[in-house]
């Protein structure tokens, strides 16, 4: 099993500025639907799927009230979720409503079983040029390193989340990409 990444040539505008980069994203399967999940965890664990439905349903209501209501829930075998937020910040507190809040978010941290599975799973980029042929073909020989931004990692790459209180500007990165390499660096 591996995990698969496009690099598509993009063209990235940096103020008067125009130049072409390979920025990388994940190539996404589809969907699974919630049945084809009850019906294989119904499977594996030897229970019947009118049980297993009923039990997600519970399990979907806890975690949605209780996640809402500001509390970090455990999800077994996965991580945890909570909620989270960016929002402006502002100098006065006579100035401080509801509608600074930019965006309403649920933040998911990895257990760090799960950390592991995904640092120990291959990675294979297929690059695509600027017309959509592909140009290259990458498997992974990385050290796997999977950042948290909940410890503040220095890396500059992670996804916003933070504490779930952001109070000033929006971190998080769009499209990826670093301007400052051309392309063909670090192959």
């Amino acid at each position: 099993m591996s995990i698969k990444i496009k690099a598509k040539e993009r063209k990235l505008k940096l103020g008067d500025s125009e130049f072409y980069r390979y920025v990388m994203q994940p190539d996404l399967y589809s969907a699974l639907a919630a049945e084809k999940v009850i019906r294989e965890a119904a499977l594996r664990s030897g229970v019947s799927q009118g049980v297993m439905q009923a039990c997600w349903d519970a399990a979907g209501s806890v975690i949605k009230a209780w996640a809402t209501e500001g509390h970090s829930v455990a999800l077994p075998g996965l991580g945890t979720m909570r909620f989270g937020l960016s929002a402006k910040a502002v100098a006065d507190v006579n100035d401080v409503k509801s509608s600074l809040i930019r965006t309403r978010r649920i933040v998911f941290t990895p257990s760090t079983d799960l950390r592991q599975e995904l640092k120990d799973t291959a990675i294979v980029i297929t690059c695509y040029d600027r017309d959509g042929n592909i140009v290259k073909r990458v498997t992974s020989t990385d050290d796997g390193v999977v950042e948290d931004p909940d410890t503040g990692d220095d890396t500059g790459e992670n996804e916003g989340g933070g504490s779930g209180s952001s109070t000033g500007t929006d971190t998080s990165q769009q499209g990826g990409g670093n301007p400052s390499t051309t392309p063909g660096e670090g192959d």
